[in-house]
């Protein structure tokens, strides 16, 4: 007789994950923590957009990934009192596709479109007067047959979220009447969404624990997170749950993530940077080759902590380490 064997179904795995996720985003700006600025000067907007009983103006945020992009969007959904309806440039193909978009809006309701500097350009010109004048130009037929027809748009909101502001192009980025960047996070910042998360998943965890993670999460709220949770199962097999101070530096060891939030691709970097290539500057496309990664990996992912901390430069010449990375990796420079 065969075993029982246990069936596991991954797009059920796939959403308990999600559903987690969902659980720890704040869904106020009053339960946002960090990016002050960027907290204060949407309060500002949106108190006076309600009280001028008028869609908030269009919003463009960028910064690097895992800082709370999709987070801030739900987040003005809800302080604006309208639903969201989420997407991303890549899956809006064709004119259809957005014409779809924006007529299935009701008033004042919130676009979040991430990515949005991938969007199509023929795409994109149709957007411009939903944007400016919240309406719809549609081409019906072809040839000499073809016709013209404007359709009013709802007065809505569009939220645009990128980890590349300078690839878009100038007539959008001039359509969003808010710009807002977000920074990396400061660890006093990161170690108060450690516990308020570790709360939400009902994980006992200390200060000092909780600090030490947030140092090791490179200044980003989506890594913070992981390594919670990662943590959690290194505590329930080295201890009894809790996450101490002495379980959360071997857990963070054993996922090879070093004391300042490095793993072994920073470390492969900059490894290429001083010794493959005796500190010259090197190209994005020669680095990418020689780490075999995609350049938009690179310069997204890896770079801005990178660059942020000091340990690399962008010159016109290539991309250098500096001093600093050398006496991290313990590397004499070389005269």
């Amino acid at each position: 007789m065969e075993e029982n064997k246990k069936i596991t179904n991954p797009s059920l795995e796939n959403n308990t994950e999600e559903k987690q996720e969902n659980e720890l985003r704040p869904r106020k700006l009053d339960e946002y923590f960090g990016q002050t600025k960027v907290k204060e000067n949407m309060k500002v907007y949106i108190e006076a957009a309600k009280k001028r009983k008028e869609p908030l103006d269009h919003v463009l945020l960028y910064g690097p990934p895992g800082l709370g992009k999709t987070t801030l969007a739900n987040i003005i959904a809800n302080e604006m009192n309208s639903n969201l309806k989420i997407t991303s440039g890549p899956a809006i193909e064709k004119t259809g596709d957005l014409a779809a978009l924006l007529t299935g809006l009701s008033q004042f309701d919130v676009l979040f479109i991430d990515e949005i500097h991938r969007l199509n350009k023929n795409v994109e010109e149709i957007l411009y007067p939903a944007l400016e004048d919240f309406n719809l130009d549609i081409i019906i037929g072809k040839g000499p047959t073809a016709k013209s027809i404007r359709l009013n748009l709802p007065k809505f909101t569009l939220i645009g979220a990128t980890t590349r502001a300078g690839s878009l192009t100038t007539p959008l980025r001039d359509r969003f009447g808010i710009v807002e960047r977000l920074e990396l996070y400061n660890i006093e910042d990161l170690s108060v969404i450690v516990k308020r998360s570790a709360n939400i998943l009902n994980i006992e965890i200390d200060d000092e624990a909780a600090i030490e993670i947030a140092r090791r999460s490179r200044g980003t709220p989506r890594i913070a997170n992981r390594l919670l949770k990662r943590v959690r199962d290194y505590a329930s097999i080295l201890g009894d749950g809790e996450i101490t101070l002495e379980i959360a530096k071997i857990s963070l060891n054993k996922l090879e993530i070093d004391d300042i939030g490095l793993d072994a691709i920073d470390k492969k970097i900059l490894d290429t940077l001083i010794n493959k290539y005796n500190g010259r500057p090197v190209g994005i496309d020669t680095l990418a080759t020689t780490l075999g990664e995609e350049v938009a990996t690179i310069e997204d992912v890896y770079e801005p902590y990178l660059i942020q901390i000091g340990f690399i430069s962008r010159t016109t010449r290539g991309r250098i380490a500096l001093p600093a990375a050398y006496k991290h990796l313990g590397i004499k420079i070389s005269e």
